[in-house]
């Protein structure tokens, strides 16, 4: 496979952030610092400022997509889809090889992390998308590349999270054409391998760690009522129980 690997001049890293995200800039600061490629900030799509007409002519409130997504998005899921389409049409643009993209509340292990692009660099040729988790991966997975104590494992169920992840020029430059308008948020739409054509792998460990309370909690979260939680935990439940058969049915072979 040496002929799909991507060297150091072909990669470059972009931390997405929003400016009105004060709290945050120290941590985008140690992002930089500790990033094993050549790094640069990308300002963030504000969801809140986008009129409503921007708006509509992405998103679509009626399903694109089965399973069907059960909620309406939020801005901020919005602007969060917008901010990853973004970074997807740069790495297109920029004629890079792939890119690496990195929300502003994670936390790098540097030399971890420096081992898990470096492996991640080899493979995102043909695997097209490698995500650095912020979490364990969870549920049956299969190894599809090792390389001293790191791994890139492919779960049977596509993991959520955009903490940070890997997107080869030719799958950013797919999921563009497919994500003209979207239906669920960003990291939903990603885990649907039969959309996508492409499983999410994972490099593990990845060297990251989630810092979002640290640095000043959620730009997209919102509070709500009591019952409205309860409603919106079994409406997941049920998508989510979709999701996995979704996934099992349309799997890729195990390596």
């Amino acid at each position: 496979m040496g002929d799909s690997k991507i060297t150091a001049n072909d990669i470059q890293a972009f931390v997405i952030h929003l400016t009105r995200a004060e709290a945050r800039r120290p941590q985008v600061d140690r992002i930089l610092e500790a990033c094993p490629v050549a790094a640069h900030v990308i300002e963030a799509i504000d969801g809140r400022a986008l009129p409503t007409g921007e708006i509509d002519a992405v998103y679509s409130r009626k399903s694109l997509h089965a399973p069907r997504y059960p909620f309406e998005l939020a801005v901020g899921e919005i602007g969060c889809f917008l901010s990853h389409r973004k970074v997807w049409q740069a790495i297109v643009d920029s004629g890079l090889e792939a890119g690496l993209i990195i929300e502003d509340d994670v936390e790098i292990d540097a030399p971890v992390f420096s081992q898990a692009v470096t492996l991640a660099r080899q493979h995102v040729g043909e695997l097209g998308y490698i995500q650095f988790q912020t979490r364990p991966v969870k549920g049956p997975s299969s190894v599809v590349a090792r390389e001293g104590s790191v791994s890139i494992v492919r779960p049977q169920v596509g993991q959520l999270r955009t903490s940070a992840q890997m997107v080869s020029a030719t799958h950013a430059s797919h999921l563009l054409a497919l994500t003209e308008r979207f239906d669920r948020p960003v990291d939903s739409f990603l885990q649907m391998s039969w959309v996508t054509s492409k499983p999410l792998c994972c490099a593990v460990p990845p060297g990251i760690s989630d810092r979002t309370a640290q640095s000043g909690g959620s730009t997209i979260s919102q509070k709500k009522r009591f019952f409205d939680r309860l409603s919106r935990e079994v409406k997941r439940f049920v998508y989510r129980s979709r999701i996995r058969a979704f996934s099992k049915k349309f799997a890729a072979p195990t390596a």
